[in-house]
């Protein structure tokens, strides 16, 4: 797992993209695809998210240390690491008000408009606490790391698309 190093980890904030009337399909060129070893594509998935959420833990600190609230800084909360992943965001921080900031981390290697999973947790979780949800897209992570945030409920943020289902034999 490797975390970037940037020179302003405030400067990576930028905007959210527009949406596209096409989605917007990540993968590796045709010369590259071989075959899929599912395990290690998954401990790749596992490492990226991870270095997404300390970059993100790194970029809350910087802001909330920049706007001088240190005392919010030293309360961040690597949530998905403390209290596990069943709480629906990784990353508890703070507005300068001291109000709470819920953050969900979505990371990829790709562009701005890469699409992004989300679970029915991370959904519903964002439906009830909306006004302290966010959203961070991480995108370009491992060449020039840049970041958008998508405050509030994802089905207000988002367009959203089915893209699994539970089934039981009947």
């Amino acid at each position: 797992m490797v975390v970037p190093e940037v020179d302003d980890i405030l400067a990576v904030l930028t905007a959210p993209p527009k949406a596209t009337p096409e989605p917007v399909r990540a993968s590796e060129p045709a010369a590259f695809r071989l075959t899929t070893n599912y395990i290690e594509r998954d401990a790749r998935n596992r490492s990226l998210g991870l270095a997404g959420e300390l970059f993100v833990l790194n970029y809350e600190r910087a802001r909330l240390i920049h706007a001088g609230w240190e005392t919010l800084a030293g309360r961040i909360e690597h949530t998905s690491q403390v209290r596990g992943d069943h709480e629906g965001y990784d990353i508890l921080s703070f507005e300068s008000s001291g109000a709470e900031r819920l953050i969900e981390v979505k990371t990829t290697k790709y562009g701005v408009a890469t699409p992004f999973f989300v679970s029915r947790n991370e959904v519903a979780t964002s439906e009830r606490c909306s006004a302290a949800y966010q959203v961070y897209r991480l995108f370009a992570f491992r060449a020039r790391p840049k970041m958008y945030a998508l405050p509030g409920a994802i089905s207000n943020t988002c367009l959203l698309s089915a893209a699994t289902f539970l089934a039981r034999p009947r």
